[in-house]
């Protein structure tokens, strides 16, 4: 299928989503749903309507985005509220649908349209299921996200800092095509956790070094051609635990039976349960502390969410997460995550052993 043909059939699918919302028109103001709807990534304004697709684009961007956007009227205007001034004539009387929460940006919309709302959920629901060309590009990032795991074996060591071993890690992904997120709820482009701050699901890298005895979590959540992939493994160093090796594969038993369950028309809250099952019935529930899973694709987290409260199901073709982990405050924390694509069984597509490796 050809960048054309699927950039239709998207535009064809984010259009009924937006019907559904009683609107005709719908509004890219965010750079992953431009993207989507566009194929150009940039500042801009998309519009989609069922007579086409146009791109309201300040002078600076108007160049790329003709060269890059597929099948987009190009309209110059001025950045900021000139831009906006410039869609609202171009609206006129349209029912509209944005992906914008900026109260001065909806207000301005809704004092000239009869229909102005926000509403992410068009954009959502489309990019739940991925085509072709968005898994091909998942599973390119995955095979990357599989050579710095090797890389990790190589390079990492006793006395090594994890802003060290991040620099090294970077490097190699950017002389790939790989790149941060951008994510807003952290300073780093990775996790790299090792002791106790292992058992923050979140961390921080620091300038911590590497000791004998750490359990270090590597969590690579990175971008390739606008789409993102998502993995953690976590590594032993020196002489390990007993306890860390317990725990390893109570996490690594709970992240194989999650996979187990995904498939199309599978609960979300099922894949969930399943991993928790096992966390609980060995003692350590309350240390799994987060969802197992969240949807991935032009962001780090999309819909469907794989938590206890989720009332969606999978459907063929999604690509989540599946990460089960274990954090014992102030001593060590253990997580296994792959990125998949919901198949007839589920596709892993990182092929990095997640067996214990004690470096």
């Amino acid at each position: 299928m050809t960048r054309f043909m699927v950039m239709q059939k998207r535009r064809k699918n984010l259009l009924r989503f937006c019907n559904k919302l009683g609107c005709d028109t719908l509004v890219a103001f965010e750079p992953e749903n431009l993207f989507y709807m566009t194929g150009f990534w940039g500042e801009a304004i998309g519009i989609l309507d069922e007579n086409g697709t146009t791109i309201i684009s300040p002078e600076l961007e108007v160049g790329r985005a003709k060269e890059e956007s597929i099948d987009c009227e190009i309209i110059k205007s001025e950045r900021g509220k000139g831009s906006l001034s410039t869609l609202v004539r171009f609206l006129k009387d349209r029912k509209v649908c944005t992906d914008s929460d900026s109260y001065s940006t909806i207000e301005t919309l809704k004092r000239a349209l009869p229909v102005a709302r926000s509403a992410t959920d068009p954009f959502y629901r489309a990019r739940e299921v991925k085509d072709s060309q968005e898994i091909s590009t998942l599973k390119k990032a995955s095979s990357v996200l599989d050579e710095m795991y090797e890389m990790c074996v190589d390079e990492i060591m006793i006395g090594q800092s994890e802003a060290e071993l991040q620099t090294i890690l970077m490097s190699y992904a950017m002389e790939r095509g790989m790149f941060a997120t951008g994510y807003k709820s952290t300073l780093n482009p990775l996790i790299i956790a090792g002791g106790p701050n292992s058992a923050l699901p979140h961390a921080q890298v620091t300038d911590r070094k590497f000791k004998d005895g750490d359990m270090v979590v590597v969590d690579l959540t990175l971008r390739y051609q606008g789409y993102v992939s998502d993995a953690t493994r976590t590594l032993g160093l020196g002489s390990i635990s007993k306890e860390a090796k317990k725990i390893y594969q109570i996490v690594q038993d709970s992240q194989e039976a999650g996979l187990g369950v995904v498939r199309p028309d599978a609960s979300c809250k099922s894949v969930d349960d399943s991993c928790r099952k096992i966390i609980e019935k060995k003692g350590y529930g309350k240390y799994f502390i987060h969802s197992t899973g969240h949807g991935i694709g032009l962001e780090v987290h999309e819909l469907p969410n794989l938590g206890p409260s989720s009332k969606a199901n999978l459907a063929k073709n999604m690509a989540v997460t599946v990460e089960p982990g274990i954090y014992l405050p102030r001593k060590f924390g253990v997580r296994i995550e792959d990125s998949v694509i919901v198949q007839e069984k589920a596709h892993v597509m990182h092929k990095f052993t997640k067996d214990l490796i004690v470096i």
